[in-house]
C-alpha cells in the first residue's frame, strides 16, 4: 500500500532510515559494533551519560518509582516536579516554570493558549526557517499564518505595519533562538525594536540555545542581555542539560493558564520524576562548572575555522552547529555514507527539514570531543571532501 511513496523517496534520495545506538551517548558511540565519533548530537555539554544525572535518577526511582501514573492535573504532579519548575523559573528570571513532556509538547501547549488570548483576528508571524514543532502548532489553531523570509527583520516589521492598527496587539511574533539547521541566531534586537513599535508578542523558542549561549547559559536571551525585555520564552531539558521534556517560563498567570488550558499538558501522562531530578542535576553542573561551556566553544571554534581553511561554505553559524553546506540530496548523502564508513557520524540534512537546494552535514560539537577526534575528524573531511570534488 505504502510501497509507491517509499520508492519516490528513495528516487530522490530522501528515504530516512534508523541508526540503532548500542551504546550510551558520549563523542564516541557504538552503531553495528563500530566505534564512531559523534557529530550528530545535541548533547552539547556531553551531560547525557554523565554520572551525577544517573545517580540522581536512579535514586528517585528508588523513592518515587519510575512512572508517574497519571496526569499532573490528576496524581501525577510530584514535588520533584515542582522542585524543577521552581528551580527553571529562578534560572531563567521569570516569576514560574511549567514542565512539558518534549519540546514538540510546549510549543503546541503554549502557542494554542497565546493564539487563543489574542483572538479574535490573530495574526502570527514566524521566521521561515523556524522548527516544525512550532510551524505545527501555529496550523493547528487555525490562526492566520504570515511567513516572513529568514532573519528579515525588514519584511516584519512591513507585515507588522500592514495588520490594521486596531488589530496589532493580536499579532504573535514567533522565532528560535538558535536556529537548529543553519546555526545562526535570531537578531532578538532587532525583533524587539520591530515588535515594539506595533505592541505584538513574541515568543522565543530556545531549545538550543539554553545552557550554550549566555555568559551563564541561560541562553539567547542572556546572550543579548533582554532577560528583563523578553516576559516569555521556551526551552529544551534534552539538549545541552542532557534530559528530556521542556519548559516554558514566564509570568505566573501565564503559568496558571497553560495548567488550565494547554491540551498538550493536560491530556498525557506527567513525565516521570525520575526526570525531574536529572534535570535538578544537570542545572547544578550547568551553573556550576562554567569550564564545560568553555569547552564546547573551544571546539567549536576549532573545528569551524579548519572547515573554512579546507574551503567548506558553513553558511552563516554562530553557534555549535556547524552546517556544511552541499546542495544536492544524492551528493550530501553520499557525502555522509563516506564519513560513516571512516568512523565519522554527520548525517545528511535534506528536504524537506532544509528547503530543497540547501542539503547539508550537520555537525554539532560537544564539550567532551577531544581534539585528536577532531583533528581525526578533519583529516576525513579533507579526503572525502576532495573525493567527492566538493573541495579542491
Amino acid at each position: 500500500m505504502f510501497t509507491q511513496s517509499l520508492t519516490n523517496l528513495q528516487e530522490a534520495y530522501l528515504l530516512r532510515t534508523l541508526h540503532r545506538t548500542e551504546s550510551a551517548q558520549d563523542a564516541e558511540i557504538t552503531i553495528k559494533g563500530k566505534t564512531i565519533i559523534l557529530f550528530s548530537s545535541n548533547n552539547y555539554l556531553g551531560l547525557a551519560n554523565h554520572r551525577k544525572l544517573k545517580e540522581a535518577a536512579i535514586t528517585a526511582i528508588k523513592q518515587y518509582g519510575f512512572g508517574s501514573g497519571a496526569s499532573r492535573l490528576l496524581s501525577g504532579t510530584m514535588s520533584l516536579h515542582e522542585q524543577l519548575e521552581a528551580r527553571l523559573a529562578s534560572f531563567a528570571k521569570t516569576a514560574a516554570a511549567l514542565t512539558f513532556n518534549s519540546g514538540y509538547h510546549a510549543n503546541l501547549g503554549l502557542i494554542q493558549t497565546l493564539v487563543e488570548e489574542l483572538q479574535p483576528h490573530c495574526l502570527v508571524l514566524a521566521d521561515r526557517a523556524c522548527h516544525a514543532s512550532l510551524i505545527d502548532a501555529i496550523r493547528l489553531t487555525k490562526a492566520r499564518l504570515k511567513v516572513y523570509q529568514h532573519q528579515n527583520t525588514e519584511q516584519l516589521e512591513r507585515l507588522l505595519s500592514t495588520h490594521a492598527v486596531t488589530e496589532a496587539r493580536n499579532s504573535l511574533v514567533v522565532t528560535e533562538g538558535v536556529f537548529s539547521m543553519d546555526g545562526d541566531i535570531t537578531p532578538l534586537p532587532k525583533l524587539l525594536t520591530c515588535i515594539e513599535k506595533s505592541s505584538a508578542m513574541l515568543l522565543v523558542d530556545d531549545a538550543h540555545g539554553i545552557g550554550v549561549m549566555g555568559s551563564t547559559g541561560r541562553g539567547t536571551i542572556e546572550h543579548f542581555d533582554l532577560e528583563t525585555k523578553i516576559p516569555i520564552r521556551m526551552g529544551t531539558l534534552g539538549k545541552a542539560l542532557g534530559c528530556v521534556g521542556a519548559f516554558v517560563a514566564g509570568p505566573h498567570d501565564l503559568i496558571q493558564l497553560l495548567i488550565n488550558r494547554a491540551r498538550s499538558f493536560i491530556y498525557t501522562t506527567a513525565p516521570p520524576p525520575a526526570f525531574a531530578a536529572a534535570a535538578l542535576a544537570a542545572l547544578t553542573i550547568l551553573e556550576t562548572e562554567p569550564e564545560r561551556r568553555e569547552k564546547l566553544w573551544w571546539n567549536r571554534d576549532y573545528m569551524l575555522s579548519n572547515l573554512k581553511s579546507l574551503g567548506y561554505n558553513t553558511m552563516h553559524t554562530e553557534s555549535p552547529i556547524l552546517p556544511v553546506l552541499i546542495g544536492d540530496p544524492s551528493r550530501t548523502l553520499q557525502f555522509s555514507q563516506r564519513l560513516f564508513a571512516r568512523g565519522i557520524y554527520a548525517p545528511a540534512i535534506r528536504p524537506p527539514t532544509v528547503p530543497r537546494g540547501t542539503s547539508r552535514l550537520r555537525i554539532s560539537m560537544m564539550a567532551t570531543h577531544q581534539q585528536s577526534q577532531l583533528d581525526y575528524a578533519l583529516d576525513v573531511f579533507r579526503d572525502v571532501g576532495r573525493s567527492l570534488g566538493i573541495i579542491a
